[in-house]
């Protein structure tokens, strides 16, 4: 199975692509820094300065139905954001 889960696309990540030369992604909850350098560095050809890392933790949510209170949750996801080299750039959209 694969580290890298997907790139995220949003207008926050897609100005720091712009400006930074920062780029997003899910990856599994399990993976560390090196990991993640050496998935994105081969996968993608670049080479990255920065990997950082933050846990998403799941919410709590509740509702109130007829046959009661039904309670659910977000799965548990982590986020890697890469810094690559100056002059260097990820196509994430060659992929769509």
């Amino acid at each position: 199975m694969s580290i890298l889960l997907k790139p995220i696309i949003t207008e926050k990540a897609t100005q720091d692509s712009e400006l930074n030369n920062t780029f997003w992604f899910e990856v599994q909850p399990s993976a560390n820094k090196v990991q993640i350098k050496n998935a994105i560095e081969q996968a993608y050809g670049v080479n990255v300065e920065t990997v950082r890392t933050m846990n998403v933790y799941p919410k709590v949510k509740s509702r109130f139905t007829k046959t009661g209170v039904v309670v659910g949750r977000k799965k548990f996801t982590k986020k890697a954001i890469v810094t690559v080299t100056d002059g260097e750039t990820i196509d994430l959209y060659s992929n769509l």
